[in-house]
């Protein structure tokens, strides 16, 4: 039976810990002591304050009487029983609530030795990512209940009010309440679908990390690393080709992120950075991760583009880059996940490899058809490809349209650079 405190039975394993040795117990297990809390005790903002009681409760508690032998027990068990002595206090205002904590205070006590006690986590990835949940709900929720990021954090991220992401962010839990989204994993013929959801929601987090969508700075190394941290949690419960695949995907972006910008915080184009500055351990875990998954062979967008990064992360210099085979890449990539974007992409790789009219004749293909006529990097990569084959008027106006789309600041110095660099041609 559990003490009054909210302290759970138990010796002890070691002596009274430090505050430092708490925060750092904070670090690294709350997100799963919530993800457990939310399934015993059925509500996010009910799990939220459980978490922060029993966190209170350890401040308090461990100093004295030592470290529990199962500190992730501890505050599980801690939270568990303050939530239903909450509910009970506050009972006498609304009779429900009494029945909830009868109800609560019968479940059995978690068995910690159970292996699938992790699928706790992997529960509240999927349930923040629910379909039923709107896009930027997703990428709201997961950031704030499974990374832990602060509101305020979450808004600076994506250029919103922490008013805008809060409300986003209320609207979700209540949804997943009046809802009654389930608090599972999805079964093996639901999963391919939801998984997407998961995934998708992930790079969209990364993407905003490895390349902000507009502001002075052009990498968010927190947002990039929650992502990378976010997959591998994943990936560890859950092992699945695509998920490699995406993993590979953001290790072999990230392991060039120390030379995509010089000092000064300026964008150094791919063919012109120090490739000695590029993390060798994050491309030989990307390279093998890329492997495993084309050998599954269930090959999906996210391992294609990873191969497509792996080809431009084992080559030594970028006068050696195996364009043939990137432009092979893409056009398999194009088959299974048509995209304007993917287009530009092709394009690029097709003007690296056979010349930059050929690129510029795709580049122009997609102008008319209009679909990324408001996207600066179609324009940008339109006034690099005339700029080299000596077209410098039509160079300078693709690079102001470019200019005027462009929202990162390091971006708009980068296109200025070149356009006065064509300025001063004549």
């Amino acid at each position: 039976m559990q003490e009054r405190d909210g302290s759970p039975p138990g010796d002890p394993s070691s002596g009274a810990p430090t505050r430092a040795e708490i925060e750092r117990i904070y670090r690294t297990q709350s997100r799963r002591v919530l993800a457990t809390l939310i399934r015993l005790l059925g509500d996010f903002d009910l799990a939220e304050e459980a978490l922060h009681d029993a966190f209170m409760a350890a401040v308090q508690q461990w100093p004295r009487d030592g470290l529990p032998a199962n500190p992730r027990a501890w505050l599980v068990s801690a939270g568990r029983f303050k939530a239903i002595d909450g509910l009970r206090r506050r009972a006498r205002f609304d009779a429900s609530l009494s029945l909830l904590a009868d109800e609560l205070d019968n479940q059995a006590e978690p068995e910690w030795e159970r292996d699938d006690l992790e699928d706790d986590r992997l529960r509240l990835i999927f349930t923040c990512c629910h379909p039923a949940l709107p896009a930027d709900a997703q990428v709201a929720l997961t950031l704030r209940e499974v990374c832990d990021l602060k509101t305020e954090e979450i808004a600076r991220a994506f250029l919103a009010s922490p008013s805008t992401v809060a409300q986003r962010i209320v609207r979700a839990k209540q949804k997943i309440r009046d809802a009654a989204i389930p608090y599972r994993v999805p079964t093996r013929d639901e999963l391919p679908a939801r998984l997407n959801s998961v995934l998708r929601v992930i790079y969209l987090v990364f993407n905003e990390g490895y390349s902000a969508s507009c502001g002075s700075e052009l990498i968010r190394a927190d947002l990039s690393g929650e992502a990378i941290r976010l997959a591998r949690l994943l990936l560890g419960l859950l092992p699945d080709p695509e998920l490699m695949g995406l993993l590979a995907l953001m290790l072999l972006h990230d392991s060039r992120r120390a030379a995509r910008t010089d000092d000064a915080g300026d964008l150094v184009r791919l063919d012109e950075q120090d490739r000695s500055r590029w993390n060798p351990e994050q491309i030989a875990e990307g390279a093998a991760l890329v492997q495993r998954a084309l050998a599954s062979r269930r090959i999906g967008p996210y391992t294609l583009q990873a191969a497509i990064v792996a080809v431009h992360a084992e080559a030594p210099s970028a006068a050696q880059t195996d364009w043939s085979q990137i432009v092979g890449l893409y056009e398999l990539l194009l088959r299974i996940n048509p995209s304007p974007v993917i287009e530009l992409n092709r394009a690029v790789a097709l003007a690296m490899r056979d010349g930059a009219e050929a690129g510029l004749e795709l580049i122009d293909e997609l102008l008319d058809r209009g679909e990324l006529r408001n996207y600066h990097l179609l324009h940008s990569a339109r006034a690099d490809f005339c700029r080299r084959l000596g077209r410098l008027p039509e160079a300078r106006d693709a690079y102001r349209a470019a200019l005027a789309l462009a929202q990162l600041e390091p971006e708009k110095r980068f296109l200025q650079k070149r356009l006065d660099e064509l300025n001063g041609a004549d």
